[in-house]
Formats: C-alpha cells, structure tokens, sequence
C-alpha cells in the first residue's frame, strides 16, 4: 500500500445545533482504491466529504494524507465534485475550466491543455464555447467532473457523481474513476446506485446516522455468516429433513438454504442430498448483492438499536 497517498478519515464528529451528524466516523482509501460510501439522504456522506476539503470543521477526529493532518497545500492536490452544481452558470464551459485549473496553480497554458483533454474526453469538447446553464443536466455533471480533474489531483472526493447521467455517461465515467485509480489515486464517490457501487468499488463504507455500521471490502462484506446455496430442482422437502441445514426460503422449485456449521464438504453433502431427491437443474453458493447487503446491515443495526 502506498502510505503516502492514503487518505484516513478517523473518529470525526459532527453536530449542528446540539444534533449529531457524525459519530467517530472512521474509514481508510488507499492509493489505487475506488470507495463506495453509501448511505440514506442526510446519514452524513456529505458532511464528512465537506470536512476532508476543509469545508467544514469537525468537532473531533482528523483527516489524514500519507498519514499527515491536511492542509491547505494538500487539499490543492484533492480533486473535489460537490452534489450541488459548483460552476457559473453564466460562464463559458471552456473558459471556466480554465480559470478553476489556474486557481489551483497551473499555469495558462497547461490549463488549457487539461481543459482540452478532459472535455474531449468526456464527450463535452462541442459545448466549450457554451455558457453552463444551457447545458442538459447531464452535461453539467461531466463538466463538474472535468472541473476535479483538470489540476491534475492525487485524490478525488466526489459526492453523487453518477446523478442524472444516461447509461453511456455513467459508463464513461466509470471508465475514468478506473483510470483514475490505476494511476495511483485513492477516489470515493458516494451514490444511491448501489448496482454500480458494487460494479465499482474496491471497498465499500455503509453510514447511518452519522455511523458507520460496515466497512469493508466488496467481496467480504457479501458474504452470510454462515454458507448459503440456492437449488433449483427437487423442492425443499429433502433439506428440511437434513441435520445442520435450514431453509431460509421456497419457491416453487427453487429452494436456499443455510448451514451454520458447515465444513469444507457441506456443498458437496448438499449437492448429492438434492441429487438423491430428484432433478438439479441449478446449485450453487448465494451471496447477498450490496442492496440486500445494505439493508440487512441497516435492519440489524435498527435492531440492535
């Protein structure tokens, strides 16, 4: 892992007017990850990306680069695209980009190369002579994309960069969130589309209420506690009656079932029981996707509440 561009989020707090918004919210991107930071409207995703860029300041807990507090000179090198349009509206789409590129130091002429690279390549080249607020929405989000990137930063923190793009925007963009990444850059996006969070992202952070009730890599966070399988064939009949094993569900021919305590041979046990009871036409593990993985975590946490 490289240290030095780890971004570190640890023990932030949060309240407005007595009302908690975070609570020792901790998380970690590192260098080359792309995270997905999910969560309901107003659980704290925005307010914890507004502290990283020094927005806002946190009660408690500390944002970190390569291990040290950020500053201002740090917070240059982060590429930031907030929820809420942050251009001119009356500004020209080429000029603008421009004129944010030099803010952050660059030099006019490498500024209008960047403009140049990221507009063409995010399909916007044709509208820099346009003013933004004649832009389709969905033009508007790619201009503000390009806006993070055109000062070249290590670090990108995007807030619902996917809102109100059509399929082949957000495939394009995707495209560059991988590249992004592949070049060394710690990025976490949040978004509601939890399908594309999961296509996406490396590790995943799920905030409730200020809270983080999951943190973790994709992969891990999908897996049960305990083995499940999903059957197609011979009903459900044959698992009930097996030591060990519970049907979670039947439907018709398909049947999932779990088993707290199994061994390395469970699936095959399972496989031949099926097999013995009729036709098996399907039969394999069951992982939850992260929208079933979302709610079972914020169910369980309601819970335990």
């Amino acid at each position: 892992m490289n240290q030095e561009r780890t971004l570190g989020v640890s023990g932030l707090t949060k309240s407005y007017a007595g009302k908690p918004a975070l609570l020792d919210t901790s998380f970690e991107v590192a260098a080359g990850e792309i995270f997905g930071f999910v969560g309901a409207n107003g659980a704290g995703k925005t307010t914890t990306m507004r502290i990283i860029l020094g927005v806002l300041t946190a009660d408690a807990g500390d944002v970190t680069l390569g291990g040290r507090p950020i500053d201002h000179e740090a917070r240059r090198r982060i590429g930031y695209m907030p929820e809420e349009r942050g251009l001119y509206p009356k500004m020209r789409v080429g000029d603008q980009l421009v004129h944010l590129a030099r803010l952050y130091g660059m030099g006019r002429s490498r500024a209008v190369a960047a403009m140049e690279r990221w507009t063409e390549r995010l399909g916007v080249a044709d509208r820099r002579a346009d003013e933004v607020q004649k832009l389709s929405l969905g033009n508007q989000q790619r201009v503000q994309l390009a806006a993070a990137l055109t000062h070249d930063p290590e670090v990108l923190v995007l807030d619902e960069p996917f809102s109100g793009l059509d399929p082949v925007a957000v495939d394009v963009m995707s495209a560059v969130l991988r590249e992004q990444a592949a070049a060394g850059a710690p990025v976490i996006f949040s978004s509601h589309q939890l399908d594309l969070v999961e296509r996406l992202c490396d590790r995943v952070g799920i905030i409730k209420e200020g809270r983080m009730v999951a943190v973790g890599a994709t992969e891990e966070l999908r897996r049960y506690p305990h083995p499940r399988w999903v059957i197609d064939g011979p009903g459900a009949d044959w698992a009930a009656e097996l030591d060990g094993v519970r049907v979670v569900s039947a439907n018709g021919s398909r049947t999932v079932v779990d088993v707290p305590d199994a061994g390395p041979d469970a699936g095959q046990r399972l496989l031949a029981a099926a097999s013995a009871a009729g036709t098996v036409r399907e039969f394999a593990p069951l992982r939850p996707s992260l929208t079933e993985l979302y709610r079972d975590v914020v169910a369980d946490d309601e819970e335990a509440a």
